[in-house]
């Protein structure tokens, strides 16, 4: 990924524009899981996802990124990360994560989910549970964005709690989270593991894509041979799970979020809120 020159702050009037590109993204995200049944190939869904973008008005910043040929990628199985919509069909059971975004007015959304074609009763208890550890994952993450001082404490937050919640389950190192804004990707760069830099300090107007990988075996990644898709090396199931998140002065906001993180964020005692004014 391309990262920008510099740490991005955004002002509240700002925050409101990211938010309309993270309730866009999240529309984008709900056509796409809409499409996603048993039988629809990852092309279709692909064409939902779009035609909710161009009926908005809006820019895919996904689509020409770097060349990437779709407005969402998707991920099915062993696959990580980067899935290249095409005609592959899906079949009831698959675990399929999907990240997609939008650019309104020059400002960017990005999140993911991963779901079971068909619907959690044709999926297996361990594809169920490896998504939804993934997921947790990440609202450990976002609460960490919320009451932590450092970039660092959100990956030190995601490692202890994978490691000590579900040990069994790999925590993929090779692709990370990142600042967001006027861009897709920018500085920070923020690991969903423990490492020795402390990271740049969280300050108000910060905006974070937190995404945390699992695998249900191995974290070591293979990129196949069309340079986008990432799959595990050993064949296990994999999740992924993102949102979009702001820090202001009063708190934080869950960009990408339809209720803005109450829900996800409730069992950690973190209530967001809008900035003020907005």
């Amino acid at each position: 990924m391309i990262f920008g020159p510099r740490i991005e702050l955004k002002s509240p009037k700002q925050l409101v524009t990211m938010r309309r590109a993270g309730l866009l993204t999240s529309a984008v995200l709900k056509a796409a899981r809409e499409a996603a049944v048993p039988g629809a190939t990852t092309a279709e869904v692909d064409a939902a996802a779009e035609a909710v973008i161009t009926e908005a008005g809006a820019q895919s910043n996904f689509k020409g990124y770097q060349g990437f040929p779709a407005v969402v990628c998707i991920s099915v199985n062993e696959e990580i990360v980067h899935g290249i919509p095409g005609d592959k069909v899906l079949k009831a059971g698959d675990l399929v994560s999907i990240d997609g975004g939008a650019i309104v007015d020059g400002f960017h959304g990005d999140s993911a989910f991963t779901m079971i074609v068909g619907g959690d009763s044709a999926g297996s208890s361990a594809d169920i549970a490896l998504s939804r550890a993934t997921e947790k994952a990440m609202w450990v993450g976002i609460a960490a964005f919320a009451a932590g001082n450092k970039v660092s404490d959100i990956g030190d937050a995601i490692d202890d709690h994978v490691s000590s919640e579900a040990p069994e389950l790999g925590l993929v190192e090779e692709f990370t989270g990142h600042g967001i804004g006027t861009a897709m990707h920018m500085p920070p760069e923020v690991l969903n593991y423990r490492a020795k830099s402390n990271g740049p300090k969280i300050k108000s107007g910060m905006c974070l894509a937190i995404e945390p990988m699992l695998t249900a075996g191995s974290s070591e990644t293979i990129t196949l041979a069309d340079d986008w898709t990432v799959v595990t090396e050993d064949g296990s199931r994999a999740s992924h799970w993102e949102h979009s998140v702001a820090k202001h002065d009063g708190g934080v906001w869950v960009l990408t979020a339809e209720d803005g993180g109450v829900a996800g964020l409730a069992p950690f005692g973190i209530t967001p809120v809008p900035p003020a004014g907005s």
